[in-house]
């Protein structure tokens, strides 16, 4: 059984095989945890970067750690809120779910993620938690690999949800 973890922090001080990178569809870096982990990765990260010609919202794409603990990143791209009206839904969850399936195919036995969409890309937190709990709880059974998968919250409000939605049904 794959188990889970939720903390409070900085994931870019994660040490787990791999860390979720919430990115743009360019790949380039941006603000907040994207921005975080381009700047403790180095510039080596940006120039992998730039081989992947970007990413669609809700796939992924793996690239090295390089300064980082981990030895990987993947990077995936959440959506936007606009409501609901636009499939979000599903768009997180996918974004979730290539990430957990492109992990286990590089053998990864530890994934750090961070709240996907949750921050300016303005959706809404109680409802993205369903959805993680959703994906999880769908993608886990196919995990060839993976032993853990962390939830590194930045704010309370998140750590708050993610520990209740997580922690309490043990």
């Amino acid at each position: 059984m794959i188990k889970i973890e939720v903390s409070k922090g900085d994931l870019t001080r994660e040490n787990t095989d791999v860390i979720v990178n919430a990115a743009n569809n360019s790949l380039l870096g941006g603000g907040g945890v994207d921005g975080a982990i381009h700047r403790a990765a180095g510039p080596a990260l940006l120039e992998a970067c730039k081989k992947l010609d970007g990413c669609p919202t809700g796939e992924a794409r793996i690239t090295a750690g390089f300064k980082l603990k981990a030895k990987y990143v993947i990077h995936t791209v959440g959506p936007v809120w606009k409501g609901g009206y636009q499939d979000e839904p599903q768009a997180l969850k996918a974004a979730y779910r290539n990430s957990l399936l492109l992990a286990d195919e590089h053998n990864c036995k530890s994934i750090a993620f961070p709240n996907i969409s949750t921050g300016v890309y303005g959706f809404p937190k109680v409802k993205a938690v369903e959805v993680v709990r959703e994906v999880i709880e769908e993608t886990t059974p196919d995990l060839k690999n993976l032993e853990l998968i962390k939830f590194v919250c930045f704010d309370e409000e998140n750590y708050q949800l993610y520990l209740h939605t997580f922690m309490t049904n043990d």
